[in-house]
């Protein structure tokens, strides 16, 4: 898919353009997808903004965004088409109130079926191709990764009633996953992948001071602190940039200026997301920075 972005340092600056900042490992990977036509697979902790990168590029490009959120259990009538029953069955009726029989070939017709997110991808006919998110597919079953490989090896499905369906321009597809299970090598095959990590301080910075703009900078600077050496005691879940921004938001919200050890304590439940790691991080403020006010 060429032409939609010039190279790697395009996909940075337009991205940053609707707020979302990328580091060079990212720009390329999002930018090899385009030029090469591949699925795109994304990993990483959770909360590190992989979802993000797909409705940012989506909106980067101008496209639509089409989301396929997994979970276990999901099938292929939930994610690639579907057959409208009722109005089968509607059909049916009215042929027979008129002493006509339908075959097979009359019902299972375009007219009756149903586009779910993959087979909406494929069909989509605008100017700018979709943006497909296929978002964390490491929590549904393993046999559903079958289902997609005929679509990320050729961007076609096959309908068995009516055929193959193939995309005229392919869109844009991005898996995520937290790594709760490992996806089997066929669908790792069929995609480029890229692994984002949590931000580093600098630019962990700015990402807070876009998503949260009414905080103050010493609040942002002594936060982007606090979390990255919270990340590294043994917690359970350690915070993401999801984590961080709804907790410097929380801070901000109760206009605090700068952190101290009373607004940490009582606005902990935005970074700290079990009873352990609340524990873990209460009592290592000593140890942070932020020791028990002294007793008069």
């Amino acid at each position: 898919m060429t032409g939609v972005f010039g190279g790697a340092d395009e996909v940075r600056r337009r991205l940053d353009e609707v707020d979302y900042l990328v580091d060079e490992g990212t720009a390329t990977a999002l930018y090899l997808a385009l030029a090469l036509d591949r699925p795109l697979l994304v990993e990483g902790e959770p909360g590190v903004g992989k979802t993000t990168s797909a409705k940012a590029l989506a909106r980067a490009m101008g496209a639509p965004l089409i989301r396929l959120q997994c979970y276990e259990g999901l099938t292929a009538s939930e994610a690639l088409y579907e057959w409208n029953y009722q109005r089968q069955l509607l059909a049916i009726r009215l042929a027979e109130s008129r002493d006509e029989r339908l075959s097979d070939a009359d019902l299972f017709t375009e007219e009756f079926l149903q586009d779910r997110p993959i087979l909406r991808a494929i069909r989509y006919e605008g100017p700018v191709p979709p943006v497909l998110l296929i978002d964390e597919i490491d929590r549904a079953d393993d046999e559903f990764e079958a289902l997609l490989f005929e679509f990320l090896g050729e961007a076609a499905i096959t309908v068995p009633e009516l055929g193959t369906f193939v995309a005229a321009r392919r869109p844009v597809v991005v898996l995520t996953s937290n790594r709760s299970r490992e996806l089997h090598d066929a669908l790792r095959r069929r995609c480029l992948y890229h692994w984002i990590d949590f931000p580093a301080a600098a630019r962990a910075a700015e990402i807070l001071r876009r998503t949260v703009p009414a905080a103050d900078e010493p609040l942002i600077a002594s936060a982007t602190d606090f979390v990255g050496r919270v990340r590294r005691l043994d917690l359970d879940k350690a915070p993401g940039m999801a984590e961080t921004i709804d907790w410097v938001s929380a801070l901000s919200a109760l206009r605090a200026s700068e952190l101290v050890r009373a607004d940490i304590v009582r606005t902990l439940s935005a970074i700290a997301k079990s009873p352990d790691d609340r524990t873990t991080i209460t009592d290592a403020l000593d140890e942070l920075g932020y020791p028990e006010p002294a007793s008069a």
